[in-house]
């Protein structure tokens, strides 16, 4: 039986969250994120398997028309889902470009002119962290109010995650890696390779008028999403 859980979010956004132990051990939980957009396109952030039910759904939603790739290091299953779409457009960090040479990318952020428009632009913004180690990139669905992300911010336990598996997403450490705790917001300071490239992308999220987070590892933020951001980035915000 799959381990997937599939959910509408809000309207017009799915998730697809399964469990993913980081170096076999420690439970982040993975999650992909489909957007169906207003012309019946479908936008997704791939980073789980396309398992039998994942691709019913987005069978489902629409033709995909956009598969992104949210950091340099959550690559491992675009060959998949672009194999599955060939007609999709594929967009990722440059990092992640230069590491598939196989792949055919359409756009790579950290390369192509910040200005860059891939077409989703009008319902989706997009913000490239090129101070963080990781290289992430941070959505906002503008209508839904929803932030997706993948490595700016946890939200553990993984609890949804592991909702269909045996193993458990509790570990003692585990909480140390969620908007309200203390390690948290030093673990992204620490992350930080370009402190002032941090500082001015940190600010243009906080600007970004959302309520819930989506993030890869852990729990969706239902509630409250701009104040977990504040928190977590807080060292960045300061005056």
């Amino acid at each position: 039986m799959s381990e997937t859980v599939i959910r509408e979010v809000v309207k017009n956004i799915w998730t697809f969250s399964c469990p993913f132990a980081r170096s076999g051990f420690i439970p982040f939980g993975g999650r992909s994120t489909a957007i169906r957009l207003k012309n019946g396109d479908v936008w997704m952030l791939a980073s789980t398997p396309l398992d039998p039910q994942t691709k019913t759904k987005i069978d489902e939603l629409g033709p995909l028309k956009y598969i992104v790739s949210p950091d340099a290091v959550h690559y491992l299953f675009l060959s998949e889902v672009k194999n599955a779409y060939p007609e999709a457009k594929l967009i990722a960090p440059v990092e992640v470009v230069d590491r598939l040479k196989d792949l055919k990318f359409d756009g790579a952020w950290g390369r192509d002119s910040p200005t860059t428009s891939y077409g989703f632009e009008d319902e989706i913004k997009a913000c490239f962290f090129s101070g963080f180690k990781n290289k992430d990139v941070a959505f906002l669905h503008v209508e839904s109010k929803v932030l997706i992300e993948a490595d700016l911010l946890f939200n553990l336990p993984a609890t949804e995650q592991y909702s269909k598996s045996s193993s458990t997403p509790n570990l003692p450490f585990i909480r140390g890696l969620s908007p309200t705790s203390w390690f948290h917001p030093r673990m992204i300071w620490s992350l930080g390779v370009n402190k002032e490239a941090m500082r001015q992308d940190a600010r243009t999220v906080a600007s970004w008028d959302f309520e819930k987070i989506i993030p890869c590892h852990g729990d969706v933020i239902e509630a409250d999403g701009k104040k977990a951001w504040e928190s977590v980035y807080k060292f960045y915000l300061e005056d």
